[in-house]
């Protein structure tokens, strides 16, 4: 949500950091890993983004919806950034999140382009 409000509205990240985070009832280590996402999502956005062009044949990043860009932007960082977390792991959290916040074809959409990056990533 910290993403897509971002994405959305232009915010500073550190700001809407703090006003997503506070009052949250989340763990400590919850808290940092929402830091460390959002600070490294910023941080690679260019790389994330032209990832997700190369991968979207038929869709310019700034032409998909906030909600499945947000998503796709999140799940290919952990993918591509984040060892700790399995892949497989990171790809059924991005489907769920987008059968909860986006719309009836992302689900779908996002698990084929993640199912790209997977079969023909480097990554790991």
């Amino acid at each position: 949500q910290t993403l897509f409000e971002i994405d959305l509205s232009k915010s500073d990240v550190e700001s809407a950091l703090e006003r997503r985070l506070e009052g949250a009832v989340l763990t400590a280590e919850n808290q940092e890993y929402v830091r460390t996402v959002v600070r490294g999502v910023n941080h690679q956005i260019a790389a994330l983004d032209a990832q997700i062009g190369a991968i979207s044949k038929d869709w310019e990043v700034h032409r998909l919806g906030f909600i499945d860009r947000s998503i796709l932007r999140l799940a290919i960082y952990e993918i591509v950034f984040m060892d700790a977390i399995p892949v497989g792991v990171t790809v059924n959290e991005a489907v769920e999140l987008a059968k909860e916040f986006g719309d009836d074809e992302s689900p779908r959409f996002i698990n084929g382009l993640l199912g790209t990056v997977v079969r023909d990533g480097d990554f790991r």
